[in-house]
């Protein structure tokens, strides 16, 4: 028996004898009335004493019964709830029933631990499928107490030390070389090398409490094979969109050269071949001159120089903006006065690119509508976080979306089709975003761009 239980069963012991003595108390009164009247009353000895043993066996049998009434029920009471208390949700209370009290009290008791029985069947499928999740799946986890010792890691931080669990729970952070995880950013990317693995590493650490005790949980993600991967796929869409426009370029060049070594083996000559010459000579060039501004298009793609950040005047920059546009009368709906943290030589050509693509659609339909229809406006408005700047046209719309970010994708029969993608760079540089979508309330396309105040 434990400490515990002999501890409860002497206070059990304890109660029963107050409740056998208060018992007996009660009884007392009518059992000393009555041996009073057998002695003073007219009795033969022997009839006194047989009615007063009687009278004394009866109390005191009443009396322990009382006791045992009393307190079974309560033991059993006990029993149930240490059951409880040791988790132990198999046993139930007999009597439970609506007709008295105690039945009352045993039926609840009964109601409660199935309850608990449920909410702890429920918690161990929970912390099953909980570990079989973290043994499963591909980051490194690893939990350390307020001492900084090793509390919990999963197969991938396993691998990662190259030990197992048993050799590597209890150790310190200082020991597992993962001290620097522990203080710092609590999301960032760290380059660490371990037995395991190296490279750079996503770290996300967040705390949490275990018996009362603070936690603190480390996860780390191997960031090196989504990189790579990410590298990978990007050379392979550069060295498709290379291969695309270089064969554009040298599948003509290649067949006009062709077709002038042929003229040049030919005796004699035709009498066109100067033309010919000049016109092969010409289109070789103009083609080697669209390689070249291809190549220079993606050079600046690819060179898009960081932000330079400084106050701006959001004012200023669009009226400056609207200025440089000849051919159409841009409308300016003027918003709040503001001044921003930015590069305001990005955002100006970020802006004239936009507003640039609103005077082209604008013009486009202008011959199928109305003059005062062809119209480009822009404004801007803020909010408790952001600038809005919204450049509007009611020309044809978007015909496609999916393509607008694609570099050198356009529609324009003299477009480079980086223009969109460089203005999303600069958008994104400075924190904020750049999107497209044709307008709901008439024709037209609207450009919203969004940064951060």
């Amino acid at each position: 028996m434990t400490p515990a239980a002999e501890a409860r069963m002497k206070r059990h012991l304890a109660y029963e004898s107050r409740l056998a003595l208060t018992s007996v108390l009660a009884g007392l009164p009518a059992v000393a009335v009555a041996v009073t009247v057998l002695l003073l009353g007219d009795f033969s000895s022997r009839a006194r004493w047989t009615l007063i043993l009687l009278m004394v066996a009866f109390w005191l049998g009443f009396a322990l019964a009382l006791r045992d009434r009393i307190a079974r029920p309560l033991q059993t009471m006990a029993n149930v709830v240490s059951a409880l208390r040791e988790e132990d949700y198999s046993i139930r209370a007999h009597g439970a029933r609506r007709s008295d009290s105690f039945g009352e009290l045993a039926r609840e008791v009964n109601v409660l631990s199935e309850t608990l029985r449920e909410q702890r069947l429920g918690a161990l499928e929970a912390t099953a499928l909980l570990r079989k999740v973290m043994e499963e799946i591909d980051v490194a986890v690893f939990a350390f107490d307020e001492a900084h010792c090793l509390r919990l890691v999963n197969r991938a931080g396993e691998r990662l030390l190259a030990r197992p669990a048993e050799r590597l729970l209890c150790l310190t952070a200082d020991d597992l070389g993962l001290a620097g995880c522990l203080t710092g950013e609590a999301a960032c990317t760290v380059e660490m090398q371990f037995p395991g693995a190296q490279g750079r590493w996503g770290l996300r650490r967040s705390t949490f409490r275990q018996h009362g005790r603070p936690h603190q949980l480390i996860v780390l993600s191997d960031l090196s094979r989504p990189l790579r991967e990410e590298e990978r796929q990007a050379w392979q869409r550069l060295i498709r969109v290379l291969g695309h426009e270089m064969n554009n370029s040298l599948a003509p060049i290649k067949s006009i050269a062709e077709s002038l070594a042929r003229s040049l083996r030919q005796e004699p000559r035709p009498s066109d071949w100067d033309v010919d010459v000049r016109d092969g000579l010409s289109i070789i060039s103009s083609r080697a001159e669209a390689l070249a501004r291809f190549l220079n298009a993606y050079s600046r793609l690819a060179r898009l120089p960081a932000p330079r950040f400084a106050p701006v005047e959001v004012a200023a920059l669009v009226r400056r903006v609207v200025g440089l546009e000849p051919r159409l009368t841009v409308a300016l709906r003027a918003g709040p006065e503001l001044v921003i943290r930015a590069d305001g030589d990005q955002l100006e050509q970020l802006l004239i690119n936009l507003v640039h693509n609103a005077v082209d659609a604008a013009l486009e339909s202008s011959s199928a509508a109305p003059a005062n229809e062809a119209a480009v406006s822009i404004g801007w408005l803020r909010d408790a976080t952001q600038l809005e700047i919204v450049i509007e046209d009611n020309g044809p719309g978007l015909p496609e979306t999916s393509n607008l970010f694609v570099p050198f994708f356009t529609t324009k029969p003299a477009g480079s089709g980086i223009g969109l993608v460089l203005s999303r760079q600069i958008a994104e540089a400075h924190g904020g975003s750049l999107t497209l979508d044709n307008r709901s309330d008439t024709r037209g396309c609207s450009a919203v761009l969004r940064l951060p105040l």
